[in-house]
């Protein structure tokens, strides 16, 4: 089930998005206090300016450069320790920031991965990497920045509204009305740049997505000729992003040029209202000038107030659509410690009246019921879009049936743990993805405690020993991004066997020797009929010599089981879809 956050107030979103980081609150009151401290240096400026002025120069009996000596000596003191408090608050808020939003990217990383292939395939890969990236990386810049800011500048007003207030309240009225109608403007231009930034990261998860696109599909773009259309394609996402940039900069600047206007007005009003009351005989020099230090200190932070708050809609921005992926409901759900382990042994499978249906499309599969017993090696064909690879993935659990149910060992796949679906079950796809890394460590991806002897063994165990001598480096071959320093049918070889030191005890290969050419097929094919002997395979059978060996064939037409039993007995049905399938398959490699 899919949980949007689109609309959810702002101040929802911030609080729900905060809430994803319990170790921002760590020690938030020693960090406030040591904000107050540092800000306490800054006020104790104009304060001794003003005594310096009124009891020092202007003394009675002339300047008294002892009591000046004094001030400045205790104000030096004050700027020191304020100097130590801001050094250490701001090493505690990038500590505590760092650890609160690794832990926000690890666990958007986690749950994009318990996300079921539907979801997934739903959203470009480049999109929801910036999730990960670009948008976290955004509330990062918020909270690591304009949190730093907003707690300073937070002290800072308080403090030096306190001190206005005990030497004028009538000049912090001017001030404080001066600054009133900003809030208003404020709001306007929060509701509008909300809008805007959630455009500028959906514009930038667009553009990563083509970006990431062109990078992989770069041998394509150029076997077409097509890096024209592919710039202008990039180039129109750019060009997106860019206007949303520019949009919402904009209005981001309109508002803080309301702030600049505020200032301009504040502290006039302060010279033109002090000087009346100083003529009055109701504020000294110093205290006039003092407090005209006090107003600047006053407009400074809310002109930074209004900075962060726009920077808070681009934060918030990165967290709505970090919490649409992380409030999403799994539709795949592991049912943890509450499911159940697969019984020992071999397993047996068994579709029970299955249907499945992709969103907003026809069934791909239709009243699937059957049963396989277990360490029975089956073939399941059929033509392009029949739903073999969809009958592979049910059978999986990377998505689950629109209707029916699928059990292993009697068990309905829905109650087994993933930890134990997973040890027990595996599947070869048939890109035979491979990480960037050895053709060992890829192998060791199954079994991270199998030894570089214990490697060679199964290379030789599968007839491909020979293969791996004529590489450079052996079993520390590296295979590239992707595994594309290897060839196709290269990365299936080490695909399968990884698949064979994990020693499943269902084994399903969706068109895992597609690639592979003829004559390894043969050498494979012998090797396989020996690795699955004794274990439950389910082979998704491109060619037609997987069938050949297979003990039962399983014949898929328009999502419908149409015909099952061993290849010797379908092969001569007259007329059947598997005979032409197979006399199809005999003209293609003759």
């Amino acid at each position: 089930m899919t949980a949007s956050v689109e609309g959810v107030p702002r101040a929802s979103i911030l609080r729900r998005g905060l809430a994803l980081s319990p170790e921002l609150f760590t020690g938030l009151a020693g960090t406030l206090g040591l904000a107050l401290v540092a800000t306490a240096g800054r006020v104790a400026v104009p304060v001794a300016i003003q005594q310096g002025i009124d009891r020092g120069i202007r003394a009675p009996g002339g300047p008294d450069l002892g009591i000046v000596s004094t001030i400045v000596a205790i104000t030096a003191g004050v700027l020191l320790v304020t100097m130590l408090s801001a050094y250490v608050m701001n090493v505690r808020l990038f500590t505590v920031s760092e650890t609160a939003l690794a832990s926000i990217r690890a666990r958007t990383f986690r749950h994009i991965h318990d996300l079921s292939m539907l979801h997934q395939q739903s959203e470009r890969r480049g999109a929801l990497v910036s999730r990960v990236t670009g948008d976290v990386d955004q509330i990062s810049q918020f909270l690591q920045f304009g949190g730093l800011l907003f707690i300073v500048n937070l002290g800072q007003l308080t403090v030096t509204t306190a001190v206005m207030l005990v030497y004028s309240w009538q000049l912090t009225l001017v001030v404080v009305l001066a600054f009133a109608p900003l809030v208003f403007v404020v709001r306007f231009f929060q509701r509008r740049l909300s809008v805007l930034y959630l455009e500028v990261r959906e514009s930038v998860g667009a553009m990563l997505g083509v970006i990431a696109e062109s990078v992989v599909g770069a041998p394509v773009v150029r076997a077409y000729g097509i890096q024209r259309r592919t710039s202008e394609r990039l180039d129109a996402a750019i060009d997106r992003s860019r206007r949303n940039q520019f949009r919402a900069q904009t209005n981001n600047v309109i508002s803080m040029s309301f702030g600049e206007l505020a200032a301009g007005l504040a502290l006039a009003g302060v010279v033109v209202v002090g000087t009346l009351l100083g003529v009055g005989g109701r504020l000294s020099v110093g205290q006039l000038t003092a407090f005209l230090f006090l107003a600047t200190l006053f407009v400074q932070p809310v002109q930074v107030a209004t900075e962060v708050l726009n920077e808070a809609q681009n934060a918030i921005a990165g967290w709505r659509r970090v919490l649409d992926i992380i409030e999403t409901e799994p539709d795949v759900a592991d049912p943890g410690s509450g499911g159940r382990a697969l019984p020992d042994g071999p397993i047996d499978v068994r579709f029970e009246h299955v249907h499945f249906a992709y969103p907003d499309g026809p069934e791909v599969l239709s009243d699937v019921h059957l049963t396989v017993a277990a360490r029975t090696r089956v073939a399941v064909v059929g033509e392009t879009g029949s739903g073999k690879t969809t009958f592979a993935k049910l059978l999986t659990r990377l998505m689950d049936p629109s209707t029916g149910r699928v059990l292993l060992s009697g068990v309905p796949l829905a109650d087994v743990r993933f930890d134990s679906l997973r040890s027990r079950v595996v599947m070869v796809p048939q890109d035979g993805f491979l990480f960037d890394a050895s053709i060992a460590d890829n192998v060791r991806f199954a079994r991270p405690t199998l030894t570089d002897a214990d490697l060679e063994r199964a290379f030789t165990e599968l007839g491909l020993s020979d293969w791996l001598e004529s590489l450079s480096d052996g079993l520390h071959t590296q295979v590239g991004e992707r595994g594309e320093a290897l060839s196709v049918g290269e990365r299936q070889l080490v695909a399968l066997a990884r698949a064979y030191v994990a020693d499943p005890d269902l084994l399903v290969l969706d068109e895992a020797t597609s690639a592979v050419d003829p004559a390894t097929e043969v050498r494979l094919q012998r090797t396989l009929d020996a690795v699955t002997r004794g274990r439950t395979t389910i082979a998704i059978a491109h060619r037609l010599s997987t069938a050949q060996s297979a003990d039962e064939v399983i014949v898929v037409d328009r999502g419908r089981v149409v015909q099952r039993g061993p290849h010797s007995r379908l092969v001569n049905e007259a007329d059947s879809i598997y005979a032409r399938l197979y006399a199809s398959w005999l003209e293609q490699t003759r």
